[in-house]
């Protein structure tokens, strides 16, 4: 199951890339009128649910098939109630890379990342001004500072930021519907750090 949506989201990010191909250079596609704010909040969902966020910035359980999303932690990261995983440093060493059983956290030579809560919490991207979200996506930074650290792997990142404007604005203008879930998400650590 887990190769089968790691295909899917694969897959859906390769389609990404070939729409960018028929943008202007910018992000941005011409001709086109303004989103009112129930069109961009409507987009934006769609754009969330297509590009697979759900995937790694929401916390799972186990069901009949598989990983579920848990209904009111969805899209709240990492969840900081859950002890830290120690990963096979062998295995990241010898150049894999690890997921946690419900894709929020990740392993690799960068050491050990954690999905960032997405909601319209202050924890999450409450107080994020859609600059900071747009300049975030277009340029890794974390939480759109310009002198804030990289944003790390998994986030494919360098592939949204060929998004339009529109639609970085649009999926912005989602999450800050997305029910607020107070959840400070752990900050990246070194293998050597964790447990």
């Amino acid at each position: 199951m887990h190769n089968k949506k790691f295909l899917i989201t694969v897959s859906l990010i390769a389609a990404m890339m070939g729409y960018s191909s028929c943008l202007d250079g910018t992000g941005k596609e011409g001709n086109s009128k303004p989103l009112t704010q129930e069109e961009k909040v409507k987009r934006g969902e769609y754009l969330v649910n297509f590009i697979g966020c759900d995937d790694c910035h929401s916390p799972k359980k186990m069901g009949p098939n598989g990983p579920e999303i848990v209904a009111e932690t969805r899209l709240s990261g990492y969840p900081s109630s859950r002890p830290i995983q120690k990963p096979d440093s062998n295995s990241v060493k010898a150049g894999w890379v690890l997921f946690g059983s419900d894709l929020t956290s990740s392993a690799g030579q960068w050491g050990m990342s954690f999905a960032a809560n997405l909601t319209s919490d202050a924890s999450g991207i409450g107080n994020w001004s859609e600059e900071q979200f747009v300049y975030a996506i277009r340029n890794g930074k974390l939480k759109g500072l310009e002198n804030s650290r990289p944003i790390l792997p998994p986030m494919p990142w360098f592939m949204y930021r060929n998004m339009t404007d529109d639609d970085l604005k649009s999926i912005f203008a989602y999450l800050k519907t997305v029910p607020p879930v107070i959840n400070v998400v752990p900050g990246p650590k070194q293998i050597s750090e964790t447990p």
